[in-house]
């Protein structure tokens, strides 16, 4: 499945490594995913149960309080491999895996790629989204 078709099936998207500062490009794409009408969740252990910017917060994917169809990882590429391994282990199995720009993690891919989970890498999903006229606003 190409990232258009993605982007136009799943619309609840857990962001693992979400921040609170605005300049951060985990909080930019969150929030102009929710803008978007997507369901978005933050992942950041040191902002569990707050609301960021209209975004609830949770210290980890088990204890989002509904099923999520896209994990984006915005962490360092060496603990995506252990990001997977947690969304395995959820009772439920996500539809994507997506990383950011520049996170490339060979073994997470296999991981995810065998378990019949769609892996997207090293692409934003704010790019892809505007780039495939998915926008419903016009800038």
């Amino acid at each position: 499945m190409n990232t258009k078709e993605i982007l136009k099936k799943y619309f609840k998207i857990a962001v693992v490594g979400f921040s609170d500062d605005e300049l951060r490009d985990s909080h930019k794409v969150a929030k102009y995913m929710a803008n978007e009408g997507y369901k978005v969740y933050g992942v950041n252990p040191k902002l569990a149960d707050k609301i960021i910017d209209g975004i609830k917060c949770y210290g980890s994917l088990s204890e989002l309080p509904e099923t999520v169809d896209i994990v984006n990882i915005f962490r360092k590429p060496g603990v995506v491999f252990d990001i997977v391994k947690k969304v395995l282990e959820l009772e439920y199995t996500p539809s994507v895996i997506w990383t950011q720009l520049g996170i490339f993690n060979e073994k997470a891919k296999e991981l995810a790629l065998q378990e019949k989970m769609e892996y997207i890498e090293n692409k934003c999903l704010y790019i892809e989204h505007r780039r495939n006229g998915l926008s419903k606003k016009l800038f």
